[in-house]
């Protein structure tokens, strides 16, 4: 029993090893002070976070990619939070295949649904880059925003919105009163998370850009095509802090065991 203990105890830790030590070795060498991006650095220096301010396409797409996912959860958030509602609250014929479509984006390969924009958002229909850049986007955001506030939901009691019904509130007044303030934790925890997966995107993305239009993803891929110094892991270390910081707010908010639960 205690060498199945120590052997489950040393794959965990290789397990841990595996998936943490790449953003190790990328967080080291970011601070490289030679021209030339290797690990282990010869010298430790900043420059390489500083030469982040002064790319200009790696501003204007930051921006980009900042408006896209704000923009896109917004619409996301629209639509979600009425469909997770529905899927929440009652049930229907059709239910279980509603709730499928909704979340399929998350279950088809990222290349394949990017194909799929750029020839039935793009070419078929002609739209500029930006239009279906948001659309594409909002798409992937959706079943996020679904999955977060369906999981709160799920712990609301709903009698308390028939006794607010009981006493003469409206459907549409008793939704806005009893239960969004209720699941604002949920609310917040969708929008982070459907963002990250919407700002960090790179498969749909690389369908649906082109000239003087990209997010800053497709962009990173775009420079390290053609520079080998450690700007992108400089890059790459900022997006892990961002991503780090939203995932606690998560955490803090509603805990991640929640989106296990359902």
């Amino acid at each position: 029993m205690q060498e199945k203990s120590r052997g489950l105890a040393l794959f965990t830790f290789l397990v841990f090893v595996f998936l943490l030590g790449p953003l190790v070795i990328i967080s080291i060498t970011s601070f490289e002070g030679g021209n030339i991006l290797k690990f282990p650095p010869e010298q430790f220096s900043f420059r390489w976070y500083e030469n982040i301010f002064q790319v200009k396409m790696f501003i204007s797409t930051f921006k980009t990619s900042i408006l896209v996912s704000f923009a896109g959860n917004i619409l996301a958030l629209l639509l979600g939070v009425p469909a997770a509602y529905a899927l929440s609250r009652f049930d229907f014929k059709g239910k279980t295949i509603l709730n499928t479509f909704f979340i399929s984006p998350i279950l088809i390969p990222g290349i394949v649904l990017g194909f799929t924009f750029l020839r039935y958002i793009v070419v078929a229909y002609h739209l500029p880059i930006y239009t279906a850049l948001f659309i594409g986007h909002t798409i992937i955001m959706l079943p996020f925003i679904i999955r977060v506030i369906s999981s709160s939901l799920a712990n609301f009691d709903f009698s308390i919105e028939e006794a607010a019904e009981s006493l003469g509130a409206s459907k549409l007044g008793t939704f806005f009163t009893i239960v969004l303030p209720n699941i604002k934790s949920g609310i917040i925890a969708a929008v982070m998370i459907a963002f990250l997966e919407s700002f960090n995107n790179v498969d749909i993305s690389v369908f649906m850009t082109g000239p003087g239009v990209s997010t800053l993803p497709i962009q990173m891929l775009t420079y390290v095509e053609n520079y080998f110094d450690p700007t992108i892991a400089a890059i790459s270390v900022l997006l892990m802090i961002l991503t780090a910081l939203f995932m606690f707010i998560v955490e803090r908010l509603m805990g991640l065991s929640y989106f296990t639960k359902r």
